[in-house]
């Protein structure tokens, strides 16, 4: 059977070129040998051009994607730098712990360093590298201007998934293992092309007659669970195409999704220029039926190509990974693109519009239920990232009153509200799609790399779509502290978010991932299956009656708790002034608590209103079947 490259003529020529640039130093060799990673260890042995003298070696701290000091130090090991086979000594700086220092002796061209990383996501059959785990290269050097070449060594018969450039026969349909050669690159986009290795690997060809190619590398834990119907193949083909329609064309040379399916508790993903990281639920492929988050997963990441990547704003635009970030603008970063990839995933229909609006409801509700709003504006959440992760997470006591990564969800909801007010002010003749055609393409199309921006310049092209006063409008929505969420846009698509006392059938589907949000609505407590208070909406009838993170609900009226029993004594208590009884351990101690609360059960949905322009499904309308109408 022939055998297939990813290799043509200009990547030649491409490789060439930097090869060229860099002539006065021949570029870094790195070796990562993945086949110990079903004992979860990666080996990485690194040749470095150098020559006699002091020299600094560092490896990735702040990650492109994590927003923050995310580098994988605590997990490298087994470091060793050697000169002509023999040991040399080495430092590590006392204050940028990434660090390393050297001492090159007189005569020598070639450092060799060896280092290991302890990476527990890899498993008897699957791996994946982000490169920062095993990169080693000169510090105080900007990463675009180092030039790196990889070669990847992984267990027999694994097929690797990766947006990198084979320069060694390498046929996908039919991987080997074994050691594959890649051209060379930049330490910058070779930190930004992830490898995706596995036993059970099937390549999906996407949108066929769309120039660049695109490919859905699969990789899973069965050979059953890599097969893709073609249902779904065909809506990540439409997600290529929906994607050219609303964002224009794309910043790079081919594009990879590659796919991790593992485990049935959710996913999550990472972005990268040319392709992206993603880990969905095993059975993605066979069966399950994706809630919008899901559904919006890979169109997210393969936005970020666009919005993320190629335009990226200035203070995330660092020369290096050793230079800290300042993630002001991730409410353009991630919140725009939230809003985007729950958009096109209704768009190519993996989710419906029904969903799309139950859903939208769920996060105007949760977001408005968020007590830190009080205090904490969504661009003061933008900084959570770089604070110490017991400090802003989601996941720590009070975490409601604390605050999270709410640029994401109330970003979407912003972004709705932009995109609604250019179809309100223009009379439904210009969208948000006017806006990216913009901001998205400045400096063209072609090969990879970033366009940082400013907020003056964000707000400059708005203006060149729909004259409006941007900056108040951002300054109100995204810079004040707002107390209550952000529903224009939400009421200038033609709804309203109302609260009832039974579910529609949407927002009951919903509820199956969080229970405990009927509870959070109304009297103020999220709790688990147990009874376990998990957080207290501050100034709610639960904080109100003293309620604290860490107690336990063990009663309910005189009856063993469940949280269907709570729900039941809610809905019981509504227009009443008798309180709930209930029964609350508190580590060794067990007392009576009586919550006062008459308003009943509250779920979230969106109301129509008559007599207004249906904006939402508008926006939800695919367009790359209109021949990119709005």
């Amino acid at each position: 059977m022939e055998i297939r490259l990813r290799v043509q003529l200009p990547l030649f020529l491409l490789a060439s070129s930097l090869c060229a640039a860099h002539a006065q130093h021949a570029p870094i060799q790195i070796h990562a040998d993945l086949t110990d990673a079903p004992r979860k260890i990666y080996h990485a042995d690194i040749d470095l051009p150098v020559h006699r003298g002091p020299l600094d070696l560092i490896t990735p701290e702040w990650i492109p994607g994590a927003h923050g000091p995310d580098g994988p130090i605590g997990d490298i090991t087994g470091v060793r730098f050697e000169v002509d086979g023999k040991a040399i000594p080495w430092h590590r700086d006392p204050v940028d712990t990434y660090e390393y220092h050297v001492e090159i002796p007189a005569g020598a061209s070639i450092l060799h360093a060896h280092l290991d990383c302890v990476y527990a996501r890899a498993t008897r059959t699957t791996a994946t590298l982000e490169w920062e785990d095993l990169m080693l290269y000169p510090a105080h050097t900007p990463v675009k201007d180092i030039a790196i070449q990889p070669t990847v060594t992984v267990p027999a018969h694994w097929g690797i998934g990766t947006s990198l450039k084979p320069l060694t026969p390498y046929d996908p349909q039919h991987p080997a293992g074994g050691t594959t050669k890649y051209a060379a690159t930049t330490v910058e986009m070779l930190e930004d092309s992830p490898i995706m290795t596995g036993l059970y690997f099937h390549e999906y060809a996407l949108a066929p007659g769309v120039t660049p190619q695109h490919y859905m590398d699969v990789i899973g834990p069965t050979a059953a669970s890599i097969v893709a119907k073609p249902e779904t193949v065909d809506q990540m083909s439409q997600l290529v195409r929906e994607a050219f329609a609303m964002y224009g064309p794309p910043h790079y040379t081919s594009y990879h999704f590659l796919i991790l399916l593992q485990g049935s508790g959710g996913g999550g993903g990472l972005e990268h220029h040319e392709s992206s990281d993603n880990t969905i639920q095993t059975n993605f492929f066979t069966g399950y039926k994706p809630s919008v988050g899901m559904a919006g997963l890979l169109p997210h990441e393969f936005t970020h190509s666009w919005n993320g990547k190629y335009r990226r704003p200035d203070g995330l635009a660092t020369p290096d990974y050793a230079t800290p970030m300042r993630d002001n603008l991730l409410w353009v970063y991630e919140g725009l693109t939230n809003y985007l990839g729950d958009v096109m995933g209704e768009r190519i229909g993996m989710v419906t519009a029904e969903q799309y609006r139950a859903d939208l409801a769920l996060t105007a509700a949760e977001m408005d239920a968020n007590s830190g709003r009080a205090w904490r504006s969504i661009e003061d959440t933008t900084f959570d990232s770089a604070m110490p992760r017991n400090g802003g997470s989601r996941g720590t006591t009070w975490r409601s009153w604390k605050r999270g990564t709410d640029y994401y969800p109330e970003g979407s909801l912003v972004w709705l509200d932009v995109d609604t007010t250019i179809r309100r002010l223009t009379d439904d003749k210009k969208s948000l799609r006017d806006f990216l055609q913009i901001f998205l393409q400045k400096g063209g199309s072609g090969v990879a790399r970033v366009e940082p921006y400013s907020l003056e310049e964000l707000e400059a092209d708005l203006n060149k779509v729909v004259a409006n006063d941007w900056h108040g409008f951002f300054e109100t929505r995204i810079y004040d502290v707002q107390p209550h969420v952000n529903t224009e846009g939400i009421e200038q698509g033609g709804y309203r978010l109302e609260y009832a006392s039974e579910p529609t059938p949407d927002m009951a589907e919903e509820l199956k991932r969080g229970s405990s949000l009927v509870s959070w609505f109304s009297i103020g407590l999220d709790e688990k299956t147990d009874g376990t208070i998990s957080d207290v909406r501050v100034g709610s009838a639960a904080d109100k009656a003293g309620f604290a993170p860490g107690q336990k609900m063990v009663s309910v009226d005189g009856q063993v708790f469940t949280i269907e029993r709570l729900n039941e004594a809610v809905k019981a208590a509504k227009g009443t002034s008798m309180p709930i009884e209930l029964m609350v351990q508190d580590e060794d101690t067990i007392a009576p608590v009586h919550l006062s609360y008459s308003e009943g059960l509250r779920y979230p949905r969106l109301v129509r209103v008559e007599g207004t322009p249906d904006l939402l499904k508008e926006i939800l309308a695919p367009m790359a079947a209109a021949g990119l109408q709005h």
